[in-house]
């Protein structure tokens, strides 16, 4: 038996992959990880596949200095600049992502975190929306306080996404605004108020693949199970626009280790998916089993009607994970 075969059947058994296994299996052969990957994702989540859409709600004008961001006042990148939008433009899009048979939206803001304003608003535009519609309701606010997110949980929130985006080593060569710890303060805070958590990153920092294993290390030990994978789609006028692209093999072995390490988790296809010349269609028979459709904040995505598509042709069904 090898040893790729041999790690998978002691993952069914409750085995938690370690990081020096994990970095053994990133050089396995490709087709072999990929297939095992997508064993492990029909054993421990079936058949499901979780789908969910964002709303750029507030654009422009943040003042972290994260490199890949379009929306930092630190860089020239041209982008869109708004305040908080309407509660009819939230309440709307809400109910036609739920009409389209979307699962999960999220309201997604720029900015270290809001103000107590933009709080009372937001916390009435999330109880218009349990009111008009039964979609389930995730929001993206920054750096939020404890009372913040208890507020959110009482509008209807369920879910708070927050990235980790890199590892622990890597991250101050991405963002020098706020810390690591910062990041895994939020989560922790969302999570005492009753809050799920979706957190993962983004992949063609620059950072190595050990990186990228220790990003999951760490977010498989705070408990979360929602992971999106972001593939950098570098924007002229940000730090990191001359990132040499991923090959789509390493974009691959990536989700297919991470599957190793949340074996039971939504491993969630987010921005940069546009970059795979299938749309992310192997990705799906390869460890992931849910994604963000149709627009990103500042890049295009895919469409809901052509990503159901998709998912129809990989077998999956539509459910919440």
């Amino acid at each position: 038996m090898s040893y790729l075969n041999d790690l998978k059947l002691k993952i069914y058994e409750g085995y938690k992959v370690s990081g020096n296994e994990a970095s053994a299996l990133y050089g396995s052969e490709f087709n072999e990880l990929l297939a095992a990957a997508d064993e492990i994702r029909k054993k421990f989540c079936g058949n499901s596949f979780d789908m969910c859409t964002i709303i750029n709600a507030k654009s422009g004008r943040c003042s972290e200095n994260c490199k890949y961001c379009a929306q930092s006042v630190y860089y020239s990148a041209p982008v869109s600049e708004y305040p908080l939008l309407s509660k009819e433009e939230i309440v709307s899009s809400a109910v036609s992502n739920y009409e389209s048979g979307v699962l999960r939206f999220s309201v997604v803001t720029s900015g270290r975190n809001l103000s107590e304003r933009e709080i009372s608003d937001l916390v009435g535009i999330y109880r218009a929306v349990g009111e008009k519609c039964h979609i389930s309701l995730c929001a993206s606010h920054g750096l939020l306080t404890y009372d913040h997110f208890i507020l959110l949980k009482r509008a209807g929130v369920s879910r708070y996404h927050n990235n980790l985006e890199t590892s622990r080593r890597f991250f101050p060569q991405v963002c020098t605004t706020h810390t690591y710890d910062d990041k895994i303060e939020t989560i922790k805070s969302a999570q005492r108020a009753g809050l799920e958590v979706c957190s993962g990153g983004i992949i063609g920092l620059g950072e190595t693949y050990q990186d990228r294993i220790d990003m999951a290390l760490e977010i498989r030990e705070l408990g979360i199970r929602s992971v999106p994978v972001n593939i950098l789609n570098p924007i002229k006028g940000t730090p990191f626009e001359h990132n040499p692209p991923l090959s789509e093999e390493e974009i691959l072995r990536t989700i297919a280790v991470f599957r190793f390490l949340i074996p039971d988790g939504a491993i969630r296809l987010a921005g940069g998916r546009s970059l795979l010349g299938d749309k992310g269609r192997k990705a799906f028979l390869s460890g992931a089993n849910a994604a963000i459709s149709g627009n990103m904040l500042t890049t295009a995505g895919i469409s809901t009607e052509e990503d159901k598509e998709i998912i129809n042709l990989c077998g999956y069904r539509l459910e919440k994970l």
